[in-house]
């Protein structure tokens, strides 16, 4: 499995258990899994496997100065 492009051994825990250990919030990040985004009703459900390719992207905020 490869996580934000880096190699990983799946261990059996759900993409919501892999954004928590990340220190993210489910509200603020968007998952593409396979070249797709995942459903956030989808997080705890989906346990990534050996090929999938998971890419976490965290919304910032910002402004003009």
């Amino acid at each position: 499995m490869q996580i934000n492009g880096e190699k990983c051994t799946p261990d059996g825990r759900s993409v919501m258990q892999i954004i928590e250990d990340m220190g993210l919030k489910k509200e603020m990040v968007a998952v593409e899994l396979n070249e797709e985004i995942l459903p956030k009703d989808e997080y705890e459900k989906y346990v990534p496997g050996e090929e999938d390719v998971v890419e976490i992207v965290q919304f910032m905020g910002g402004g003009a100065f």
